[in-house]
């Protein structure tokens, strides 16, 4: 059976139906922009790792219970995000997670633009989004409303971007986590 590159890396990175993490070459938008993303990366962005994560609830209303689970979905994908930055950065490339709260870099100087990851996964995987009271939402094909996106960019390509994802979610599997 063939798997498109998404299923291929779906199957991959996911633990059960914890994550959903696709490589993707940059789009136009984050090219353009680098530098004002990320003013002391000296090499170009060449990966984005989207990272998706299902919530036990829709994220479409703000509530203190939605604010608890992002709240904790973020936490989870800045220490998984962490793991890859760390190997990429120790094979001498770029790499920094984006905070999905702040839209600013967390392992690279910030830079005068903010990442939006909603718009990021709009652009690279074409989902819907929903405008709930100002803020936009992913539409997940199977998760709806209950998604929390996160952005990871690197100078790497995105074949080495997908092994050290596999190098991580095996360390991760052998602890038991």
């Amino acid at each position: 059976m063939l798997f498109s590159k998404v299923d291929r890396l779906d199957r991959i990175v996911n633990r059960g139906e914890n994550m959903q993490c696709t490589v993707h070459t940059p789009n136009a938008y984050l090219c353009t922009h680098q530098a004002a993303l990320l003013p002391d990366w000296q090499q170009p962005v060449a990966s984005v790792l989207v990272v998706l994560q299902p919530c036990p609830i829709s994220l479409f209303d703000r509530t203190t219970e939605t604010e608890v689970y992002k709240d904790l979905l973020r936490q989870q994908f800045l220490q998984f995000g962490e793991s890859i930055v760390r190997l990429l950065q120790r094979q001498s490339h770029h790499a920094t997670r984006f905070d999905p709260r702040t839209g600013l870099p967390i392992d690279a100087t910030a830079g005068t633009l903010r990442l939006h990851d909603v718009a990021v996964v709009r652009s690279l995987l074409g989902y819907d989004t929903l405008d709930c009271g100002g803020c936009l939402t992913i539409v997940h094909p199977q998760w709806q409303g209950a998604v929390y996106p996160a952005t990871l960019l690197s100078s790497a390509p995105p074949v080495t971007v997908e092994r050290a994802m596999q190098q991580v979610e095996n360390v991760v599997l052998a602890s038991g986590r």
